[in-house]
């Protein structure tokens, strides 16, 4: 990807990889990362966490209820538990960004 502009990679930049790597038409390479997309939300939102090796884990965690503090006004305000995503990076990801 040393191809890719500096910024933001976005669906559209993936799915033009996928054109260029694999060949597909630019409908079908958008349309797979699409799909990939969804199975990966899907799994989410149905509360499995997702895998990818050499890459990293989207980890879901859920947080119970809380007391927090309005910090202009200092009044404490209840904070509903709620479920939320964190992303942990494999140990091959965090070797290749340090050296890069």
């Amino acid at each position: 990807m040393s191809e890719m502009h500096a910024g933001t990679l976005t669906r559209a930049d993936l799915g033009d990889v996928v054109h260029r790597k694999l060949g597909l038409s630019r409908a079908e390479s958008a349309s797979m990362v699409e799909r990939l997309l969804h199975h990966m939300c899907a799994a989410l939102s149905d509360g499995q966490n997702v895998k990818i090796s050499g890459f990293g884990s989207f980890i879901l965690r859920d947080k119970g209820q809380r007391v927090g503090r309005n910090p202009k006004t200092g009044v404490e305000v209840p904070i509903a538990p709620r479920r939320v995503m964190t992303f942990r990076a494999s140990q091959t990801m965090r070797d290749k960004i340090a050296r890069d």
